[in-house]
């Protein structure tokens, strides 16, 4: 039997941080004898003394709780006084504190708490941010395996009020495992004296808590599901999560992927709530990349630059070539991006993406090739602008640029997303601005490039 003055032991470790000796003591104690011990000292404590205990110590000492004290060691966790004696653990210690609960104990903490404690425990419980543990409920009916089809009926009549949904409803063992789920419509159709573990359904599908989001977005579109269940790593039940859930994930992957797109991090919070400074924070850093990035077209054009004295006319163009580049590049990109978003796309479509790129570079070159030539000659023949008698080699220079700076666009736009997913990067981070950023410079060499080769002796 534990004495009170072990009682005040461990509160005297708690408050001194020796958290190494506490869970020492711990560890040598028997669970009944912790139990016992944890009615004697305050709520913050107890929650403390609890995290410290491995897995199935945990559960063991929650076991011989009454279920007064379960609730309020329950109540606890969620705590503000709780987040602030985790801040002042040592990162290690935090990092043990924050392993996965014993699923008896997180369905019984997720089932007490308010909406907005809910939330907050969630995030004690310590699963990461986008992972779907963030995201179950515990408002699911469970039957057990031995039940009939009209015993499961009577029993979903009686709890079911209220419930997140009713169209699924999970099979569980008597320590909490899941083993099936069966749809309610086949509940209804069975035999009443059937059994419901012997109810033809499709085969279990489940998430771990750890799970990310966008797996459980892809689990949902591959089965058609309306709810999934969330288990931990051992399988037992944790809570569910429904399809409307996966609609604001949805919204939330979808958003982060545009505003990544568009050349910045991805917001945290709407708009309008997101403050100046952050904003600017969020934006300044990819718009300083950027601006770096385009000081390269700067240097590629001063490396030209006698080439520009002789021949004056060819910066009339830069603008169009570069500005060309860069907009396949965006195409590709987004396209791309989109594509693999979608898993329509695989790595190992890599070189099929780069031949048909390849192709639409040359056919889009081409075609703005044209456009640039005969605005060129028609220009030159309405008098509008005068670009000298080597017009005609001009117009090819510019047609030649085309072809190849919109070829290299599409196919660094469409590349790049592939090249970031294999080496684990998001492929929306490939965003317009920094492909056409990368396109403007390489753009510049190979119009200059061709001008030497197709002006020269003439222009240059």
């Amino acid at each position: 039997m534990i004495e009170t003055a072990t009682s005040s032991l461990w509160e005297d470790l708690i408050h001194s941080q020796r958290w190494e000796e506490l869970r020492a003591r711990l560890t040598a104690t028997h669970s009944s004898d912790i139990a016992e011990a944890m009615g004697q000292i305050h709520g913050k404590e107890q929650a403390v003394v609890f995290r410290l205990l491995s897995r199935d110590h945990a559960a063991q000492v929650f076991s011989y709780l009454p279920s007064d004290r379960q609730k309020e060691l329950l109540r606890a966790l969620s705590t503000d006084e709780v987040k602030s004696v985790l801040d002042g653990m040592p990162p290690d210690d935090r990092t043990r504190f924050f392993e996965e609960l014993p699923a008896t104990v997180t369905r019984q903490l997720l089932e007490v708490l308010s909406p907005e404690e809910l939330k907050n425990a969630r995030q004690l419980l310590g699963y990461p941010e986008h992972s779907v543990g963030r995201y179950m409920t515990p408002d699911y009916v469970a039957i057990r395996p031995e039940m009939t089809a009209s015993q499961a009926l009577e029993h979903i009549r009686k709890v079911g009020r209220g419930m997140e949904t009713l169209n699924v409803i999970y099979i569980l063992d008597e320590n909490g495992k899941l083993l099936e789920d069966v749809r309610l419509g086949s509940l209804v159709l069975a035999d009443p004296q059937t059994v419901v573990t012997a109810i033809a359904d499709p085969p279990l599908v489940s998430l771990l808590a750890t799970d990310d989001r966008e797996r459980a977005l892809e689990l949902f579109e591959k089965y058609d599901r309306v709810a999934l269940p969330v288990t931990d790593a051992l399988g037992n039940m944790l809570g569910i999560v429904t399809a409307d859930d996966m609609l604001d994930i949805a919204e939330s992957e979808a958003t982060e992927d545009i505003q990544k797109l568009g050349g910045s991090e991805a917001l945290e919070a709407p708009y309008m709530q997101v403050g100046l400074w952050s904003m600017v924070r969020k934006r300044g850093g990819w718009l300083s990349a950027l601006f770096l990035g385009e000081m390269l077209t700067a240097t590629a054009m001063s490396f030209f630059e006698q080439e520009i004295a002789r021949a004056v006319v060819l910066a009339l163009f830069v603008p169009l070539i570069i500005s060309s580049g860069g907009n396949s590049g965006s195409q590709a990109a987004s396209l791309i991006i989109r594509a693999l978003a979608l898993r329509e796309l695989k790595l190992r479509d890599w070189f099929r993406v780069f031949r048909r790129e390849l192709i639409s570079g040359l056919a889009l070159g081409s075609f703005l090739g044209v456009i640039g030539f005969f605005r060129i000659v028609a220009w030159q023949h309405l008098h509008l602008t005068n670009y000298g008698q080597h017009y005609v080699l001009l117009g090819i220079t510019v047609w030649a640029s085309l072809i190849g700076v919109v070829m290299f666009g599409t196919l660094a736009g469409s590349m790049l997303p592939f090249v970031l997913r294999r080496f684990g990067f998001d492929p929306a981070a490939s965003s317009a601005p920094f492909v056409a950023t990368l396109v403007d410079v390489t753009g510049l060499c190979i119009y200059f490039m061709v001008a030497l080769v197709i002006l020269r002796g003439t222009l240059l």
